[in-house]
């Protein structure tokens, strides 16, 4: 028995660390198998996929189209023209490109555009173009990669090295945290070796999945589980920590201790991850692959966390012992800190005037409320995504000033043969440059219609929805429109029927797991009417920073479904933290004493738990992508909003003014015990 005390915990700690020696490679291997091309994404009920469907009937290619422009401001040269065609001709003998129209010179006879049709991947063959591009090329003339294929490329290369630059900056921000808030040099270094380890496991299992087109990943997703995992593992690991630290006061010994620690710990952490993973599973619902791709990831990602939150880091903890915690290491019948401290101040002030304190915060919350209209996400150009200067971006500028905007990226119709002309004529609307009958197959036609603006502005998406509406009515045409500017509509509009149907979903979802863990029906209802009190602030709260502060273009439709799933089912988890504490204790001491030892004793951990998820997140900022900036602001901020308002001030006066019939309608709701008077100011330092 004695040899199983140690034994065990060492078999799970060598199990552990061969995951993370077999694992941890491939953390970095998942940007090689990572799709950022959105057309992907589509279903297949869009109408731009259908058209990309059909398009095959012409050429069996799926092409994407590279824009070279080059640019002279005196003009262009006959050595600038000859520069262009020969370099597009050594392109064309690309295995990965194929013939596209030779050069074609501006009207103000400033620039020249190239067409080149890609058909490998656009990240490695746009690289090689531009590198052949900067070389030989005639003095004074600017040279530049764009349209799609340029975009996808620089998307790529925004994503790599997301795996060393994320883990990284995450990894620091959590190790200085943890040292601040437990003041222990080894303790910081067992929950982030932790946290690596689950980070091993979900990259496995993603890669695995992922290659075998089980699931889709992208470079977002991709970001969004390595900080996911890094800070639900953290969190569930201080809470274990926590406990811990509580039965190590209480129990001399130290393997003893931690099955206490572990018994109180595991249902609370089970529990908060079956609802973060049943809340980013609702991501199935999607039609967007994008979307959907990251409800499994997230979800193998909590998985992990879980499993290496509670089985390694138990095992290191019961052999190391008190040490763990050095130089402040519990003694065995030493006070808890938390009766005295803050927790304890805030407990006492809450229990002074409860209501007071949820209408005070109620209201505060509500005039955040009040900013939600002013969020601005419909959508961006696909060149507002950027942060940073990129090609592609600088590149459509400069074809944007000599050519139709959508050159080299035109809308597509496909219709019926015998409709030929009429379908022509219908596409003579506002915002089409012009348009040409460009190819016959199988009794269709297709018509490339160059858009006057640039192919991914708000403008060109105006123009494809008015064209779409003229050649729909041809009658016996069966007209569908497509092209990159029509994807950028389907994709917005699918992101838009998203978010109307799984938020819905997500909120039953939850519903359902708090009524079962809290056994009522009343508890669970005030807990997500928090929650989405709080998010609806945040939102509020990030329209004026966005708008006011960084000066963000508007944001994609799909920002704020993200946010929510992520800050309901995480928000929901600190609310679970608090709740199953306070159920606990109120079945010996009742629910107003239950709620204030609650509070008292999870305080500091849920905060810190909260304050790390927070700067975890935080981290994704430094990718240079409009949407992870925005969603990194969104989450950090609608967890601090959580932790530091909703759980530590809203909850429990909410809670205490209800009293026991928030338990509704259990047994607790109808009689429970009364706490002695002395044990209740001994809990409470006073």
């Amino acid at each position: 028995m004695r040899t199983a005390r140690w034994l065990v915990p060492a078999l799970l700690i060598v199990v552990w660390l061969a995951v993370g020696s077999f694992g941890g490679q491939y953390a970095g291997k998942l940007s090689s198998i990572s799709e950022n091309n959105s057309s992907s994404f589509l279903p297949e009920s869009a109408e731009s996929t259908r058209v990309t469907e059909l398009e095959r009937r012409f050429a069996d290619t799926e092409a994407i189209p590279a824009i070279v422009v080059a640019e002279r401001g005196s003009g262009i040269t006959g050595d600038d023209q000859r520069y262009l065609a020969q370099k597009g001709a050594e392109v064309a003998g690309w295995d990965t490109t194929l013939q596209g129209p030779p050069p074609i010179r501006s009207e103000d006879g400033r620039a020249l555009e190239l067409v080149v049709p890609i058909n490998g991947d656009p990240g490695d063959v746009v690289e090689r173009m531009r590198a052949m591009f900067a070389e030989d090329r005639p003095d004074g003339l600017a040279v530049y990669v764009t349209g799609p294929a340029g975009q996808v490329a620089d998307l790529s290369e925004a994503f790599s090295g997301i795996d060393g630059l994320l883990l990284l900056v995450a990894g620091a921000v959590v190790a200085l945290i943890l040292v601040i808030v437990y003041r222990s040099p080894l303790l910081p270094l067992l929950v982030l070796i932790s946290s690596v380890l689950a980070l091993s496991l979900a990259s496995v299992l993603v890669y695995v999945l992922a290659d075998s087109g089980v699931i889709s990943l992208n470079g977002q997703s991709q970001g969004i589980l390595f900080i996911l995992v890094f800070g639900a593992a953290t969190d569930y690991a201080l809470l274990l920590v926590s406990r811990y630290r509580e039965e190590l006061r209480t129990t001399a010994d130290r393997v003893a201790a931690m099955r206490k620690a572990w018994r109180a710990t595991v249902e609370p952490v089970v529990a908060s991850a079956g609802t973060v993973i049943l809340g980013v599973l609702c991501l199935l619902f999607s039609d967007l692959e994008s979307n959907k791709g990251l409800g499994p990831v997230a979800a193998i990602g909590i998985v992990a966390s879980v499993l290496a939150s509670m089985t390694f880091l138990p095992a290191v903890l019961a052999l190391v012992g008190r040490a763990a915690y050095w130089p402040f290491r519990p003694k065995e019948g030493s006070a808890p800190p938390e009766s005295g401290g803050l927790w304890g101040r805030i407990a006492k002030r809450v229990d002074k005037a409860p209501r007071a304190v949820w209408l005070l915060t109620s209201l505060a919350l509500l005039v955040g409320v009040a900013f939600v209209p002013q969020l601005k996400a419909s959508g961006t150009s696909e060149s507002d995504i950027f942060l940073n200067e990129v090609e592609s971006v600088t590149g459509q500028e400069v074809l944007s000033r000599h050519f139709p905007g959508g050159s080299g990226s035109p809308a597509v119709v496909i219709a019926d043969e015998s409709r030929a002309d009429e379908v022509l004529a219908a596409t003579d609307v506002r915002g089409v440059a012009n348009a040409e009958i460009t190819g016959a197959a199988d009794g269709l036609i297709r018509i490339s219609a160059t858009l006057a603006d640039a192919a991914d502005s708000d403008k060109a998406i105006a123009t494809v929805e008015r064209l779409r509406e003229s050649v729909h009515v041809v009658e016996g045409a069966d007209a569908q429109v497509g092209g990159s500017t029509a994807q950028q509509l389907d994709t917005r509009t699918t992101s838009e029927r998203d978010r109307t149907v799984i938020i819905p979903i997500v909120l039953l979802v939850v519903f359902a797991v708090l009524a079962l863990l809290l056994r009522a029906i009343v508890a669970p209802l005030l807990l997500i009417a928090t929650v989405v009190l709080s998010f609806a602030a945040t939102m509020g709260v990030s329209a004026l920073v966005f708008n006011h502060v960084f000066d963000f273009p508007g944001a994609d439709p799909a920002v704020p479904l993200f946010a929510f799933v992520f800050l309901v089912a995480l928000g929901i988890d600190y609310n679970i933290f608090l709740m199953t504490r306070v159920r606990e204790e109120a079945l010996s001491v009742g629910t107003h004493e239950g709620t204030l030892r609650g509070l008292t004793v999870t305080g500091g951990v849920i905060t810190s738990a909260g304050v790390v998820l927070a700067a975890t997140f935080s981290a994704l900022a430094v990718l240079p992508i409009l949407f992870l900036t925005q969603l990194a602001f969104i989450v950090a901020f609608g967890v601090l909003l959580d932790t530091l308002i909703v759980r530590s001030l809203l909850v429990p006066a909410l809670t205490l003014d209800i009293g026991k019939k928030v338990w509704w309608p259990s047994t607790l709701s109808r009689s429970e015990p009364q706490p002695r008077r002395e044990e209740r100011e001994s809990r409470l330092g006073g």
